[in-house]
């Protein structure tokens, strides 16, 4: 139960959302060209997520041998956004602290990547990958945006807190994993997308 609770910290429904928030976070600091660097970062993440979940649906591509299927979705929208969301958030206190919270929160998104494992949504390799391609946006993010100065709190907090809401609103009316089918399908011909179960 507890496990199930904890890669749930990943869905899609929170983490997209939180994305959104870090780059009205950033743009309220005046910083265009770190939310500029986050929005693509972020954005490469579900990219790449989604390119290796629509291969597999359409082509069942895959290493069997490794019980690699795709790349975790979960995983990777959580370390990418918990983290930055953390060193934003400690962007007032000492370097030692914020980079401290930082990794806290990394190890944090480890803990997620095991919950899939023990829940039984995703093999090691899979969970693994994704907390790599996540940390990967946090690490760039960290690095462009360094010095970014801190902007007024009430600020930040209303514009992050107005785009967290809107995209929220906004993924209620799609569904994701709809859509990779249907990709998935229009893409391979095949009538009907393959199932998850094949590669063990």
């Amino acid at each position: 139960m507890l496990w199930s609770k904890l890669f749930h910290l990943g869905d899609l429904s929170l983490t997209l959302p939180a994305g959104s928030a870090i780059a009205a976070w950033l743009l309220a600091a005046r910083a265009g060209r770190a939310a500029l660097r986050w929005s693509l970062a972020f954005g490469l993440t579900l990219a790449i997520v989604a390119a290796t979940k629509i291969a597999f649906l359409g082509w069942a591509t895959g290493v069997p041998a490794l019980g690699y299927k795709a790349i975790s979705g979960h995983a990777a929208g959580f370390t990418a956004t918990a983290p930055t969301l953390c060193w934003l958030l400690a962007q007032r206190c000492p370097s030692a602290a914020r980079s401290a919270a930082g990794v806290a929160v990394l190890a944090l998104g480890a803990v997620v990547a095991v919950a899939l494992v023990r829940a039984g949504e995703h093999t090691p390799i899979e969970a693994a990958a994704g907390w790599v391609v996540g940390m990967a946006a946090f690490v760039s993010t960290v690095h462009v945006a360094g010095d970014t100065a801190a902007p007024r709190v009430d600020v930040a907090l209303a514009s992050a807190a107005l785009a967290f809401a809107v995209t929220a609103w906004a993924l209620r009316t799609v569904s994701v994993g709809y859509w990779m089918i249907r990709l998935a399908t229009a893409l391979s011909g095949n009538a009907y997308p393959h199932s998850w179960n094949i590669c063990g």
